[in-house]
């Protein structure tokens, strides 16, 4: 018996999956995450209070928040054994390499690595939140040459990781930006690296496997990194000046413009609005006013010559300046997108786990048929 099936190259348009975690109206511009809009959130909230109402579908209250936040902090601190591993690591290392493997690596420093009941499942994915910063943090000071800085239980999440970053505590603008950017990352419905990770969870695999899958899916260029484009392009303009004829030429030539355009919005990315306030404030602060005003060109530039065609800035183009200021080298900028989204991955594991069913979808054969087999001696 055959069974009809429809062919959609890359999966386009196809719907695999139900979530209440987030959802996109790409036409409209809107983003919410269990039916919050994502600005408000990024005003008002915090990481940690993102990452409860992803996981738990619902705000917690004072005490729930408070709770859970005390969880997180009191996980911070890496195993002897994964620090000893980060310290064994080539130097030239490329970050989002040493992430996958070093995250893969937490399991072997848990007793039930394998274990996928809810409970359990919630445990793993609040270990791996609360160490993978640790994680970052070492490796780039390993890589030059500096001591690692042990947690600091007393701060939050982003104020944590740059602490152990930095080995001094940040700024009030620096945490909030950096706060701000991991809510706005958290979670986007089910892009490349969130259907990774449950497609891995599908098979009821454990959450370290489904989540070092989705690490790989990100570090692809078709998927993460547009941030580190931005900074790229950021250092190609001389001066302010400069903006409006070096986007004309790119256009002329039909290239891309790095941090404009999305394959889901066709209006203004809402995770792009507050972030763009912060980004002015933080450059300000820390003396990079030059990057935030090069950025304000560019995006004149291109709001006259393609908002018409539904392009408009993404969250890519204000946090490369963001990640920037706050003191972060450029191959470091994919990591932080990671760190954010194993909010989201975790929850969409949790989430598959909860009512699961094997994704398991056909390909198109397009090759031939009913070839005569020829022995070796003979071809």
């Amino acid at each position: 018996m055959s069974t009809m099936t429809t062919f959609s190259k890359g999966l386009e348009g196809v719907t695999a999956a139900e979530t209440k975690m987030s959802f996109i109206d790409g036409e409209k511009g809107v983003l919410e995450y269990v039916g919050y809009a994502i600005d408000d959130l990024a005003r008002n909230s915090s990481f940690e209070e993102t990452t409860f109402l992803l996981w738990n579908c619902r705000l917690p209250n004072k005490s729930e928040l408070d709770a859970f936040s005390a969880d997180l902090r009191s996980r911070y601190e890496l195993p002897k054994g994964i620090e000893q591993l980060i310290a064994s690591l080539p130097k030239t290392a490329q970050p989002m390499h040493m992430l996958r493997t070093v995250l893969s690596a937490l399991a072997l420093h848990d007793n039930d690595p394998n274990a996928i009941d809810i409970p359990a499942l919630r445990s793993k994915a609040l270990n791996v939140l609360a160490q993978a910063p640790a994680i970052v943090a070492a490796f780039d000071r390993h890589r030059r040459g500096l001591p690692f800085v042990k947690p600091n239980k007393n701060l939050s999440f982003a104020a944590n990781f740059m602490y152990m970053l930095n080995g001094k505590e940040a700024t009030p603008t620096m945490e909030r930006a950096f706060d701000t950017c991991m809510i706005l990352h958290a979670d986007h419905g089910l892009n490349n690296s969130t259907f990774s990770a449950r497609v891995v969870a599908s098979t009821k695999s454990d959450m370290y496997s489904a989540l070092t899958a989705a690490v790989g899916s990100l570090r692809g260029p078709l998927h993460g990194g547009a941030n580190e484009d931005v900074m790229k392009m950021l250092g190609q303009i001389p001066k302010v000046s400069d903006a409006e004829k070096f986007i004309q030429d790119k256009l002329a030539n039909k290239a891309l413009i790095a941090g404009f355009g999305h394959r889901v919005y066709k209006a203004y990315d809402p995770r792009a609005t507050y972030l763009k306030t912060l980004a002015k404030q933080l450059a300000t602060d820390t003396g990079n006013l030059d990057l935030y005003e090069k950025s304000q060109a560019i995006e004149q530039v291109m709001l006259r010559e393609k908002a018409a065609k539904g392009i408009y800035p993404n969250v890519d183009f204000y946090s490369a300046t963001t990640y920037h200021c706050i003191g972060l080298q450029l191959d470091l900028f994919t990591p932080m997108f990671a760190l954010s989204r194993i909010s989201g991955w975790a929850g969409h594991v949790i989430e598959q786990l909860s009512d699961n069913r094997l994704f398991r979808p056909t390909a198109a054969y397009v090759g031939p048929h009913g070839q005569t087999y020829v022995p070796i001696a003979k071809r």
